[in-house]
């Protein structure tokens, strides 16, 4: 399996509900590294998984929906925990959705799989891993 990763980063703000989150359930701001990761089983006819500016660009895309945000005002996150799994999910789901639109070429309908995966510290990160 071949994969490539391209790197970003957003900045959120956020709350959480539930005693689990302790402190957390008050308002604050979050810095995400945020990497996804294409997959596919063989190289396209240009010896490449994906185009990685365009993979670069379409992350900066989806990243952008997001971030300088607060995600509590957000309609498409009403009633759910943004957490990092979460977010990651989203992510995930939303560059799917560009690769099946074609934002990413046409050698991208080939990918079977992506997974990103958002750092929330140096020593804190959570996957979300899925199929096309």
């Amino acid at each position: 399996m071949f994969s490539v990763t391209v790197r970003d980063h957003m900045m959120i703000a956020h709350s959480f509900r539930g005693e689990v989150f302790g402190p957390a359930q008050r308002l604050h701001g979050a810095t995400f590294v945020v990497d996804a990761t294409f997959r596919r089983p063989d190289l396209d006819a240009d010896g490449i998984v994906v185009d990685i500016g365009l993979a670069t660009e379409q992350l900066r895309a989806v990243l952008s929906e997001l971030t300088y945000r607060n995600l509590d005002d957000e309609a498409a996150f009403a009633g759910v925990n943004t957490t990092t799994e979460v977010l990651a999910r989203t992510v995930a789901d939303r560059l799917v959705e560009r690769v099946h639109a074609g934002e990413l070429g046409a050698g991208a309908r080939e990918l079977t799989g992506i997974t990103v995966t958002l750092h929330e510290s140096h020593i804190a990160w959570a996957s979300y891993e899925r199929s096309l």
